[in-house]
């Protein structure tokens, strides 16, 4: 593997993992930082820089979601916990 290829592989890893430890169920965090680690190990005896630039696709996309999912996350708990306009007794004059 190229060097630009490793730093790349290893930038997403931690990225990966650091964005996972974001959430905020237990469960939730530990099945995500252990899929990661998972598949991670899985393929770093690939050698093929197309295979791994596949990979990298992949994971990179994953990244997205899983962000995406944290995100949600959060938001999802803001509103349970009461933080949102629709809580304050505001009407929504955004419906039709």
């Amino acid at each position: 593997m190229a060097a630009s290829s490793r730093a790349q592989v290893l930038a997403l890893y931690r990225a990966m993992l650091r964005e996972s430890k974001r959430f905020s169920a237990y469960n939730y965090r530990t099945y995500a930082v252990r899929r990661i680690r998972d598949a991670f190990r899985e393929n770093k005896n690939v050698k093929d820089p197309v295979e791994i630039q596949t990979l990298v696709n992949k994971a990179k996309r994953d990244l997205g979601v899983i962000r995406r999912q944290v995100a949600e996350q959060g938001t999802a708990a803001r509103r349970k916990s009461g933080n949102s306009s629709r809580s304050l007794g505001k009407p929504c004059t955004s419906w039709p």
